[in-house]
């Protein structure tokens, strides 16, 4: 079992950073494709972005250019870099991890394929 534990949500003004970090636990994921989602209130949970084991990068178009996806194996840790964020980026983050690979070049952007989730982090951008 992989246990993911995300922080590093908080409070930022309209054009302000952020730097999410999801620390994993339980098992090394450096073999692992990880992603991140995001849920509004009253919206649907929606992919952000996800970097697979190969290193292959993938984001929604809402968030390219703004958002990077990284990785510590190290530290056996996910990081998303949030710049120039909006008071629309407002929601709670999640991370997601899994061993298997993907079926197809869209796999990564549903939360169906992936195997294990945190329990969220809370990003709020202020106008």
């Amino acid at each position: 079992q992989v246990q993911l534990v995300e922080s590093g949500g908080g409070l930022v003004q309209a054009g302000g950073s952020l730097r999410l970090s999801c620390a994993a636990s339980g098992r090394t994921v450096s073999s692992y494709t990880v992603g991140w989602f995001r849920q509004a209130p009253g919206k649907e949970r929606e992919f952000v972005a996800a970097k697979s084991w190969t290193g292959n990068t993938y984001y929604a178009d809402s968030v390219k250019g703004r958002f990077t996806i990284s990785r510590d194996n190290a530290k056996n840790t996910v990081y998303l870099q949030m710049n120039s964020l909006k008071p629309e980026d407002t929601a709670v983050y999640y991370c997601a991890a899994t061993p298997r690979p993907a079926r197809s070049g869209t796999s990564y952007l549903q939360g169906a394929y992936y195997d294990y989730w945190g329990q969220g982090t809370q990003v709020t951008v202020s106008s």
